[in-house]
């Protein structure tokens, strides 16, 4: 068996051999946004209010080529991120990335998930995307990164679930089997992967799945690498991920995906087993979800240090003196038909327009809720609606009832 040690220097040829993610380096912000890297709309999705202050420490760990630290940068111009990862290539690339795009505010550091602790700061948001199932220890890797967050501050996590994932594992072994003594040999692998797949039956599952699913992002020779050769990876159930979630000692907030995890979706049209299911805790009905579903092929959430206090706007008063914003992670804004948070196409009715178009006015002071209300025909039910499906960001004025997770 390979020690720790023998497991992260593989894990660091195979990303020194094919830098990743391999997206293009471009001369400008990158295209589009990923609320879960955008400060003000990953905390409101988690507390139902904007947060107090933007010029936060945003930790990117394990950021590869810095894809996701430009993003961060982008998306959050008064914060200060940081990126680490293992990869001195990969680094090469993400600095260079972020120098391209004028993303400002961004240092990089070549360190190890494990020795994160060398950084002298806390950071108010981590965003850990697609590492800890590669590291040979992940409890040691959650553990350090929860050293590392400010009371109060988010941690964005994202690791494999094994479900949805079972014909990738499958085409993992063969192809180590077929490379024998050739195995850490990336280039090699690549190849054999290529042609396990041109001489598969066309009705065999792996290749039906592949091509479902993977086949246009794998046609790069580094992302099908990252699939099918990796040296290391540990996929997860609902069970073993919350042992993983419980070793960090934070507090779940939630799954960053909530409609997969609605279990109305599945069971809705029985009401008896609906009712059923309301004697399981938590963390049974998610797994009943994935066992019914198991198309899931990973698990994205966030947890936080307390204290994190969330607002219900349940009061009418307080709901009235809030002042609302638009979304900044919206495309097409302002129209009517606009994709949404999850780039999902959303029809504004006209009530719900006028009022959105009133909250998106260009300096402070803006109005409060109670002022646009007077102005458009929406009502407060319709305010909860849009501040629900995060078409709006919410500060409240007055101190309003509020629950620490």
């Amino acid at each position: 068996m390979q020690n720790s040690d023998s497991i992260s220097s593989a894990v660091q040829r195979l990303y020194d051999t094919y830098p990743f993610p391999p997206e293009i380096l471009l001369d400008e912000p990158p295209p589009g946004y990923n609320w879960r890297w955008c400060w003000p709309t990953a905390y409101a999705f988690c507390t139902n209010r904007k947060p107090e202050t933007l010029g936060v420490r945003i930790l990117d760990a394990g950021c590869g080529t810095g894809v996701s630290t430009e993003y961060l940068a982008h998306l959050n111009p008064e914060a200060e991120v940081t990126g680490i990862d293992l990869s001195a290539g990969a680094l090469e690339v993400a600095r260079e990335r972020c120098r391209r795009s004028k993303a400002s505010r961004v240092q990089f550091h070549h360190l190890s998930l494990y020795d994160v602790a060398q950084l002298e700061e806390e950071f108010d948001h981590i965003n850990c995307v697609g590492v800890l199932h590669h590291l040979p220890d992940p409890i040691r890797g959650i553990q350090a990164l929860a050293s590392k967050l400010a009371a109060g501050g988010l941690l964005h996590i994202f690791v494999y679930a094994q479900l949805g994932r079972w014909e990738i594992q499958l085409m993992q072994q063969a192809i180590a089997l077929l490379q024998g003594e050739k195995r850490g040999d990336y280039h090699d692998g690549v190849a054999v992967g290529r042609q396990v797949f041109a001489s598969l039956p066309e009705n065999n599952r792996l290749v039906k799945r592949e091509k479902e699913r993977w086949s246009m992002e794998n046609q790069r020779d580094a992302n099908f690498a990252d699939m099918y050769v990796h040296p290391q990876e540990i996929d997860y159930n609902i069970e073993t991920l919350f042992q993983l979630i419980d070793a960090s000692e934070l507090e779940f907030v939630g799954f960053s995906n909530p409609e997969y995890w609605n279990l109305q979706r599945l069971l809705g049209d029985s009401p008896e087993l609906m009712a059923r299911s309301q004697q399981l805790s938590d963390r049974q009905r998610y797994r009943l979800i994935e066992l019914l579903d198991p198309e899931i092929t990973h698990y994205e959430f966030f947890l936080s240090r307390p204290p994190l206090a969330k607002i219900h706007w349940s009061d009418d008063a307080t709901l009235q003196s809030a002042i609302p914003e638009v979304s900044p992670c919206l495309q097409g804004w302002p129209a009517e038909h606009i994709f949404d948070y999850n780039y999902q196409l959303v029809s504004l009715s006209p009530a719900e327009f006028e009022f959105m178009k009133a909250c998106d006015t260009a300096d402070p002071p803006r109005q409060t809720v109670g002022d646009i209300l007077t102005q458009v025909s929406l009502d407060l039910d319709g305010v909860r609606t849009l501040q629900q499906r995060q078409l709006i960001l919410l500060t409240p004025t007055s101190h309003p009832q509020s629950v620490s997770n």
